[in-house]
């Protein structure tokens, strides 16, 4: 509740219109996401393959590199 409350408006807006997506191992976590929803009143999904998903967009970003050079630190 206390990263929602210091969201932007306009990020807010977009997660009360489209919801939260929860990925990776955690998402699998005991009905994780009917607590939040609960807690929130927001719609919350889980990710296909949310096992497999982060290492998916990683390597779609680095498919994109020159494209997202602007948004990725590669140097770190």
């Amino acid at each position: 509740m206390t990263a929602l409350e210091a969201t932007t408006p306009d990020l807010e807006d977009d997660i009360v219109y489209r919801g939260v997506m929860l990925t990776g191992g955690g998402a699998l976590l005991g009905e994780l996401d009917l607590a939040l929803r609960e807690q929130t009143g927001l719609a919350i999904s889980v990710a296909d393959e949310s096992l497999n998903c982060v290492a998916m967009g990683t390597g779609k970003a680095l498919e994109y590199e020159k494209q997202l050079r602007h948004v990725i630190d590669f140097d770190s």
